[in-house]
C-alpha cells in the first residue's frame, strides 16, 4: 500500500506539471493560436478529472501511513470539482464573449489553484523521504 501510495502522488504530480507547464506550452508554440485554444480548452475538463481521480484514490492509500497527506489529497480531489465544473466554465464563458478582463481575472484564480495543488502535492511527495 505504501508503494501504491507513493506511485500515485507521484503519477499526479508528474501529471499535473506536464500539462501545466509541458501541453499547454508546446501547444501554444507550435499550433496556430485558435487551434491550440481550442485544444487546450477541450483537454481541460479530462485533466481536471485526472487530477480528482488520481488524488482521490492516492488520498486513502496515504491515510494507513500519514494521515496529513492524505487529508491534503483529499483537499486537491475537493477543490479541483469547483475549479472543473463552475471556475473553467466560467473562464470559457468569458472568453466567447470577449470579456478580458474578465478572463484574465478568472484564468489567474485557475492558475493559483493549479500552482497550489502542485505545491501541495509536491509537500506531500517530500514527505515520504
Amino acid at each position: 500500500m505504501y508503494t501504491a501510495a507513493l506511485l500515485f502522488s507521484a503519477l499526479l504530480f508528474g501529471g499535473m506539471v506536464l500539462y501545466s507547464f509541458g501541453f499547454a506550452a508546446f501547444l501554444l508554440t507550435t499550433l496556430p493560436t485558435d487551434v491550440a485554444r481550442a485544444s487546450i480548452r477541450r483537454a481541460f475538463p479530462y485533466f481536471y478529472l485526472f487530477v480528482l481521480v488520481v488524488a482521490g484514490i492516492s488520498a486513502p492509500l496515504l491515510w494507513p501511513f500519514d494521515r496529513i497527506s492524505a487529508l491534503l489529497m483529499a483537499f486537491i480531489a475537493v477543490t479541483v470539482i469547483p475549479t472543473r465544473q463552475v471556475l473553467m466554465p466560467a473562464i470559457n464563458r468569458a472568453t466567447d464573449q470577449g470579456e478580458v478582463a474578465r478572463f484574465k481575472k478568472l484564468h489567474g484564480l485557475s492558475v493559483v489553484i493549479g500552482i497550489a495543488h502542485i505545491v501541495i502535492n509536491a509537500y506531500v511527495l517530500s514527505r515520504f523521504i
